[in-house]
């Protein structure tokens, strides 16, 4: 997410950009003086994997799972998406395209490139362009979602400017899948769950949080997060096995919300005079405007987490670490921040650790000692944090090619395609050079 503020400065510790990789095993941050990968296996120590300081003013930084792949803008040549193998300290290809890259997104089978008014869809494999969306609505935040699922690989982005509307496009089969009118006015943050199957939806309005499935577009969940004032949602993002999804704003207040569906129970008579008063406002929702009745019919948060600030931006994040589920928020004021979230219980969660992005220490604000987080409330866990790396300078480009679906790049800067090959067993895709 674009730490920046709207008049393009940088937040606190000249942060630009933060972001969790697709299993949320690490954190990148780009900034003024370049970008680092931060592991998010221990929530006592921030350990930092990778640090580049070759590229200055990074306001892009997207890692491939926990493969040396990264993707990478900067300011300083907005128009120019690098790709990289950090490990090996080398450039894999650029592409230059007509516009300012506004996001990329990367899965296993996918790199998306969102620009003002199109996406750019490459096969990562090659990075040759396989599709090209033109004349989408004008979508100057670079608002789009892809699934990180390999069968289920869908792109979602605004299909207006105006309404609520979610185009959905299979980028398997490159073709549109469905239309899902979400909500009344614009929208503003859109995930997938990490299944592919379902997409949240939040507007500009901020008060009401929708869950549809895919590529059906069937209305799952609806959420309220508040009837008080409108927000503007910051990020949404569902939990791995996607019974919880998280809702961050520019308030102090995240909310999480739990995705389950309430059996229905057979009808029992009331026995008191409360029970016959209950049960008569309910049957009275069917007389009330449809904009009632739906408050009356939305979830309300299952967990909330009190901010140590308001007003700034923000991505949050639902992880197991270290046997516990914990919600994650990294903010424009340079620090990350962890919470403990009772599965069962919900409620408010403790705040157990926030650590500084810069990388350095922050002993003064250590919460609570190791000793609390020792006792897990679940089994699962998620994948193994990323391996560390070391750093190359890179090589100079010496072979560029045209596209003619609009991106123009392909800069091969490796003799043999095996040599770019990614290292380890669980880095997917191994890349395969375009050398004609």
């Amino acid at each position: 997410m674009n730490l920046a503020s709207q008049s393009g400065e940088a937040g606190a510790g000249q942060l630009l950009f933060a972001n969790f990789n697709q299993d949320i095993t690490s954190l990148a941050v780009g900034s003024k003086s370049g970008y680092k990968f931060f592991s998010l296996s221990s929530v006592d120590k921030l350990e930092q994997i990778y640090e580049c300081t070759d590229t200055e003013d990074v306001c892009i930084v997207e890692r491939l799972f926990s493969s040396s792949l990264v993707a990478i803008v900067s300011l300083k040549a907005p128009r120019k998406l690098k790709v990289c193998h950090f490990k090996k300290g080398t450039e894999i290809c650029n592409y230059s395209y007509s516009n300012r890259i506004l996001a990329v997104k990367l899965n296993r089978q996918r790199l998306i490139v969102c620009l003002e008014e199109s996406l750019y869809i490459h096969n990562i494999r090659d990075m040759k362009v396989l599709h090209t969306i033109r004349e989408t609505p004008p979508n100057p935040a670079g608002l789009c979602a892809l699934s990180i699922n390999n069968d289920n690989c869908y792109l979602a982005y605004p299909g207006s400017a105006t309404i609520g509307e979610v185009q959905v496009f299979d980028t398997i089969n490159l073709r549109a899948a469905n239309m899902i009118p979400a909500h009344d006015s614009p929208l503003a943050a859109l995930a997938f769950d990490a299944s592919g199957t379902k997409l949240a939806t939040a507007s500009e309005k901020g008060t009401v949080i929708r869950v549809f499935s895919i590529p059906e577009g069937q209305k799952l969940f609806e959420f309220r997060r508040g009837v008080k004032r409108c927000v503007s949602i910051c990020s949404l993002a569902f939990s791995m096995d996607g019974m919880f999804l998280s809702a961050s704003s520019n308030t102090e207040t995240v909310h999480i919300f739990k995705l389950e569906t309430v059996k229905e129970k057979p009808p029992e008579e009331p026995t008191t005079w409360t029970g016959y008063f209950g049960k008569v406002l309910m049957a009275s929702t069917s007389y009330l405007p449809s904009q009632v009745t739906e408050m009356f019919n939305q979830g309300r948060a299952f967990a909330t987490v009190r901010l140590p600030f308001c007003g700034h931006k923000n991505i949050c994040s639902l992880a197991t670490i270290q046997k516990i589920p914990r919600l994650l928020v990294g903010a424009s004021d340079g620090y990350l921040y962890m919470y403990n979230l009772d599965p069962q219980e919900g409620g408010e969660c403790a705040l157990m650790k926030q650590h500084r992005l810069d990388g350095s220490l922050e002993t003064a604000n250590e919460i609570l000692d190791s000793a609390s987080h020792d006792c897990p409330l679940v089994t699962q866990t998620y994948g193994a944090a990323a391996a560390k790396g070391t750093y190359v300078p890179s090589s100079p480009t010496r072979l560029a090619y045209t596209d003619d679906l609009g991106a123009v790049g392909g800069a091969c800067l490796e003799d043999e395609a095996s040599a770019l090959r990614l290292d380890e067993d669980s880095e997917h895709p191994p890349m395969i050079l375009r050398t004609d």
